[in-house]
């Protein structure tokens, strides 16, 4: 009886390896009730397209407060009561041209950042871990191509959050099974979709690409930070586009090495070649 019962102990154990082996890991990547801004940038991307955000909101701050001073004066200067004689002149050259190249400027200076930043995204590393992501109405299909395994990955229903180890506030985000993937390295993620056009987002990697059927295309990023990070679907996908999270957990390279093993294990065919090969 005692056999038995280590023997379905250690099978448990087993079986529960990949969903276990980064608990305790701090939940960075979520939505804050009432909060402002953007959610931790734990990449080189996600900084980047922070930086561009509050220097764009700088821009836009300064012409929305001249356009409005400009509109103020003008309706104290020239009203009818200050102003009762109206002008005569049918143009201004110099505010011609000012108005011409004060613009030109502008574009110019967001170009010159918004394009480095849009090639960083656009231009794929060598990857140290391919994954390809599959969207499907409304879960997420994930394979790790370069160990020839994959999963489902489905939304946490309220009353199984908390045998995931997640609370409640975790809601409509956590799923049942996460993206693994290893601290510091850079990560491929190759993206499609098997129905309708879906799209893969982690704000806190500053990643998002469209899944379309028939397409493949790819993201990057390389997560600096050890932790959970939550997404969603990001494109309008069907009545239940709501409730197709996305969980990806960043570990550090002995555990991702840990859980790679026991989820080689679970769900690929040719596992024990595979384990083989990590040893």
């Amino acid at each position: 009886m005692r056999l038995l019962t280590t023997l379905l102990g250690l099978l448990a154990t087993m079986m529960a390896l990949p969903a276990t082996a980064q608990e305790g890991l701090e939940i960075i990547g979520t939505p804050r009730p009432k909060a402002l801004g953007f959610q931790p940038a734990t990449t080189e991307l996600a900084r980047d397209l922070q930086w561009f955000d509050g220097f764009l909101l700088v821009i836009i701050t300064a012409i929305s407060v001249f356009v409005i001073g400009l509109v103020l004066w003008i309706i104290v200067r020239y009203n009818k009561r200050a102003n009762p004689t109206p002008a005569t002149f049918s143009h201004n050259t110099p505010i011609e041209v000012a108005w011409t190249i004060i613009p030109i400027v502008i574009l110019i200076a967001i170009g010159s950042v918004s394009v480095p930043v849009l090639f960083k995204q656009q231009i794929i590393p060598e990857a140290d871990v391919t994954i390809k992501v599959t969207g499907y109405q409304w879960y997420w299909g994930y394979e790790y191509v370069d160990y020839d395994f994959g999963f489902d990955s489905f939304m946490l229903q309220k009353d199984e959050l908390e045998d995931y180890g997640y609370s409640q506030s975790e809601w409509l985000l956590a799923t049942d099974t996460a993206v693994v993937v290893p601290v510091g390295k850079t990560i491929v993620m190759q993206v499609t979709a098997a129905d309708v056009i879906h799209s893969w987002t982690i704000p806190s990697f500053g990643v998002k690409q469209d899944g379309v059927p028939g397409r493949l295309a790819e993201l990057w990023f390389k997560p600096e930070v050890e932790g959970i990070f939550f997404g969603q679907c990001s494109e309008l996908c069907g009545k239940d586009h709501a409730y197709m999270p996305i969980t990806v957990k960043v570990v550090s390279e002995e555990a991702y090495e840990a859980w790679l093993k026991g989820a080689i294990e679970e769900y690929a065919d040719a596992g024990t070649f595979q384990i083989a090969a990590l040893d």
